[in-house]
């Protein structure tokens, strides 16, 4: 039994190192921005994927599944290399990536895949849409749940707090908010932006069963992933903005940067030797 836990375990971090390295590749070669955003998201993605949601190729258009909404749409390159490492995304998307004449955008186009459940990058619309999904979920008897994935900045916006207060008005409890908390948005540190410390007491208030956890642990996030309640939850992922690369970690120019070709090599290097 101990032998079989070392090797999942040494399994995961071996799909979770490609997945870094694909992101970081993805961002140098197009020469975009957001790989803060993405690196800090990946390990919610990765267990959502490949440990939680029931999702995959033969599912994908039952009404049963479960759906999942990267509403921080801007980290999009996390979510493609996700999904490619899932075997739900080819390498020709990848390859094709934000660039001129390419494939896949750097916002979300649900119109590319049938993976992405609703284009995103304009902020504070997936908290609506995903409560949307859960109630007609509830409405039509189906199963499932719908797992939306916000920013902490992206908290700014009102819709999300519309969503929110919807959601518990109707106890979907097939609802999961995950607040992608990596403190810093575009202009600045989250908490000198709008101040956002409290967002798990004030999500609490709203109706939501509400979990803080270490959102770049796996072990904690299946454990809070798979948790269920006769509420709406929320679960608030404190993370850290670039993980995984130690230039990039909690610093707000890697929200717009991409790595040169020299911080390419270091980053791969950094991100075999951690992971």
């Amino acid at each position: 039994m101990l032998r079989n836990l070392i090797g999942d375990e040494i399994m995961k971090n071996s799909i979770l190192k490609e997945i870094r390295k694909t992101i970081v590749k993805m961002v140098h070669k197009a020469k975009v921005s957001h790989i803060g955003a993405a690196m800090s998201v990946v390990d919610i993605l990765y267990t959502l994927y490949f440990d939680v949601a029931n999702i995959n190729k033969d599912n994908i258009t039952s009404p049963d599944r479960d759906i999942i909404i990267l509403s921080k749409g801007h980290a999009s390159a996390a979510l493609y290399s996700v999904l490619y490492h899932r075997d739900l995304l080819s390498k020709y998307y990848i390859e094709n990536y934000s660039i001129d004449g390419g494939s896949l955008p750097c916002h979300i186009d649900k119109e590319k895949s049938p993976f992405f459940e609703v284009s995103a990058g304009s902020l504070g619309h997936g908290p609506s849409l995903g409560a949307g999904f859960a109630l007609a979920k509830k409405m039509d008897k189906n199963s499932g749940r719908v797992f939306v994935i916000c920013g902490d900045g992206e908290c700014n916006e009102g819709s999300v707090w519309e969503a929110l207060m919807f959601a518990s008005t109707h106890k979907l409890n097939n609802f999961v908010f995950i607040v992608d908390f990596n403190k810093f948005q575009g202009f600045g540190a989250t908490n000198d932006v709008i101040n956002q410390s409290n967002i798990a007491e004030r999500v609490k208030s709203f109706g939501f069963d509400t979990l803080v956890i270490d959102g770049n642990n796996l072990d904690e996030l299946k454990r809070t992933l798979t948790y269920t309640s006769d509420k709406p939850v929320a679960i608030i992922a404190d993370t850290t903005k670039g993980k995984g690369v130690s230039f990039m970690e909690n610093r707000l120019e890697w929200h717009y940067k991409s790595p040169d070709d020299n911080q390419l090599e270091i980053a791969l290097a950094e991100i075999e030797e951690r992971y």
